[in-house]
């Protein structure tokens, strides 16, 4: 059941990267994609962030 949630943090934390590159790029170039989505990035990037720790976490106490 650990390698599960490992699996999944690896995933999530996949994602996070992905969210967080975006998110960068956006607002550094800014323009209407940065001021529609700005926000709605960075807050998905602490939301896969969190998923992440939580499922890395379980993995943990699971082992």
């Amino acid at each position: 059941m650990s390698i599960f949630f490992m699996a999944l943090g690896g995933l999530f934390a996949l994602a996070t990267l992905g969210t967080l590159l975006v998110g960068v790029t956006a607002m550094g170039k800014g323009g209407a994609f940065n001021d529609k989505y700005g926000n709605k990035l960075m807050r998905f990037r602490v939301i896969f962030q969190g998923c992440a720790i939580g499922c890395f976490v379980i993995g943990l106490l699971t082992r």
